[in-house]
């Protein structure tokens, strides 16, 4: 009684189908495939490019801009 059957899951995909229709899920799966092929080509160009490319900087400087904000500051200005 506590795992599904085969007919359980049936009905799950009879009711998926019925209410997104098989256009839209075979969108959703054609999008998600190509989802995961970039990321594979991703992490495969990703190992490569890092170890090629000089380690950035991140530099102390303040900025003068008036739109930033100092997220460390204790108390209001």
């Amino acid at each position: 009684m506590g795992s599904l059957s085969i007919w359980h899951w049936l009905i799950v995909l009879v009711i998926v189908v019925m209410v997104f229709g098989t256009k839209k899920l075979k969108n959703m799966g054609s999008d998600l495939g190509s989802a995961v092929k970039g990321f594979k080509d991703g992490m495969k160009d990703g190992g490569t490019a890092a170890a090629d490319a000089p380690a950035q900087q991140v530099s102390n400087t303040a900025k003068t801009d008036a739109n930033t904000v100092d997220v460390e500051a204790k108390t209001k200005s």
